[in-house]
């Protein structure tokens, strides 16, 4: 199962917003990967795996799970809205 997600985070996925996503994605039940057109997948709960992404503004990047059920869907969700609330502040 996958979300995209263009990030608007100002400066990209550097060092508090993935600290923040990282944290965020420990906290899910569900293992989750991330990766961008040009590199991972990596782990959503590595910080040095994250940061290893430079993704930048307007980069998309994709969420992913290896289960395809209702708990895995909710991760999926819980970690795209944390992007969206990282980009609008």
């Amino acid at each position: 199962m996958e979300r995209t997600h263009v990030v608007t985070v100002d400066g990209g996925l550097h060092a508090r917003p993935a600290a923040q996503l990282v944290a965020e994605a420990a906290r899910q039940p569900v293992p989750v990967t991330i990766r961008t057109a040009t590199r991972g997948p990596v782990s959503a709960a590595s910080i040095l795996g994250v940061m290893t992404l430079g993704a930048m503004p307007g980069d998309t990047v994709v969420l992913s799970t290896e289960t395809d059920d209702e708990q895995a869907s909710a991760t999926l969700d819980a970690l795209v809205a944390f992007l969206e609330r990282a980009g609008a502040s």
